[in-house]
């Protein structure tokens, strides 16, 4: 059965902090696109590889990827909250088969989810109940991380994985690509701030608009260019897209942790989603990148890309 691909950024201040009109057009423009060759496509289940911005996982526990036969979304940032439609058995399906190909998956019942999830599945789905979906939680925010290898291995593993279905799968990457936003660090964390990191009690509400609105100042000084935060790079992101548009993806092997954060920020890291869903691309074969869209966002603090491939 064939496989697709979709990759996109995301950021909490879309709808929030907008840039010009002629920008949000070109945005709007790559997401009809990316729409569009959905509804060429057909998916019957969607594999949907996201990060956490410390919203379902915490130092308490904090694998490097997860994958969730049940998930639930908190509503962050104005998102959807509730039941993602899970394919349960998909989801079990895969999980115990990544087991078999030698990657230590972690599984949960009932994963929670924030924007990073919600996003891609309310942009080109409408909504988080309308696509049989297979969530997949990559770390990308939560020092220490593995080896960009291991990311690699691991998406080729769900790629090989779903290749043996009897199914249309799509895979869909969301984040990155370079980004600085200010995310909690652990390290040298005041007391207060350490304890939330590693257990994770749920804000109040308005503990939770305190943070969002925290970030969406961040986002307006950023565009203003009053920060210390570390610039969008649109070289890095662009020969980053290079290297998945040719399907070299051995590349990635060479890739350091700290290259990525000198280079496109603490966040970048978010960009392991892409790396999985292309290796997972690449274990059926050859692909081509059909579309591909970028441009440096700063009120969205995002190097900001659509790209899709099969």
């Amino acid at each position: 059965m064939p496989v697709g691909l979709v990759a996109l950024s995301h950021s909490p201040l879309i709808g929030l902090n907008q840039p010009e009109d002629a920008v949000v057009r070109k945005v709007d423009g790559a997401v009809e696109r990316a729409r569009e060759f959905i509804a060429d496509f057909d998916p019957e289940v969607v594999v949907l590889f996201a990060p956490d911005h410390y919203n379902g996982f915490f130092y308490e526990k904090m694998p490097p990827f997860c994958l969730a036969t049940g998930a639930v979304a908190i509503g962050d940032f104005g998102s959807a909250s509730g039941d993602i439609k899970v394919d349960v058995d998909t989801a079990k399906t895969l999980g115990a088969r990544v087991l078999e190909l030698g990657i230590d998956l972690t599984i949960s019942a009932r994963m929670q989810v924030d924007h990073g999830f919600v996003q891609p599945l309310e942009v080109l789905f409408d909504g988080i109940d309308r696509v049989p979906t297979v969530p997949i939680f990559v770390n990308g925010v939560a020092a220490p991380l593995g080896p960009v290898s291991r990311i690699r291995q691991f998406g080729h593993a769900v790629g090989t994985a779903a290749a043996e279905l009897d199914k249309r799968v799509l895979f869909v990457a969301s984040g990155g690509l370079s980004h600085d936003p200010p995310v909690p660090v652990l390290e040298g964390a005041p007391p207060k701030v350490a304890e939330a990191l590693i257990v994770g009690h749920p804000p109040s509400p308005e503990q939770r608009k305190r943070g969002e609105d925290r970030v969406l100042q961040a986002g307006r000084d950023y565009a203003a260019g009053s920060t210390t935060m570390t610039p969008i790079n649109p070289s890095w992101d662009n020969e980053f897209l290079d290297v998945m548009a040719s399907g070299d993806l051995g590349v990635v092997d060479a890739w350091s942790n700290d290259w990525f954060e000198a280079e496109a920020g603490g966040s970048s890291h978010e960009v392991r989603t892409w790396i999985a869903a292309y290796a997972a691309l690449a274990a059926s074969g050859h692909y081509e990148m059909t579309s591909r869209f970028y441009e440096p966002i700063p009120e969205w603090i995002a190097g900001f890309a659509v790209t899709t491939a099969r």
